[in-house]
């Protein structure tokens, strides 16, 4: 997790760094509007997601403290991710892009 002297002084520029590309929003939309989920869930509603990227995004998620990561001591381990208390205040702004761009596409 970066140290608040690390982080941008803009407030969007730290939105940004944190949230900001294609595959960390992707994966907040699943665990925000569909709940906790298995690492195989995500590639069935992320076209295109390779378990690479997939797997670093999670686990910045994680390191920022946006995401929640469950081990089960099962055969095969289970894990499953959810969003911490601090990933579900960004339902907001989700809720706000989503509105956004459903106006949008009604526009065109």
């Amino acid at each position: 997790m970066l140290t608040k002297e690390e982080l941008p002084e803009c407030p969007v520029a730290t939105t940004v760094q944190l949230i900001g590309n294609k595959w960390k929003l992707l994966i907040l939309r699943n665990l925000i509007y569909n709940g906790a989920q298995r690492f195989t869930d995500f590639p069935k509603t992320i076209p295109g997601i390779s378990k690479k990227v997939l797997t670093d995004n999670l686990r910045a998620l994680e390191s920022d403290g946006l995401v929640e990561r469950e081990v089960f001591a099962e055969v095969p381990p289970r894990v499953v991710y959810s969003l911490s208390d601090l990933g579900k205040t960004l339902k907001p702004i989700l809720d706000a892009m989503f509105d956004w761009g459903t106006d949008y596409k009604n526009r065109l």
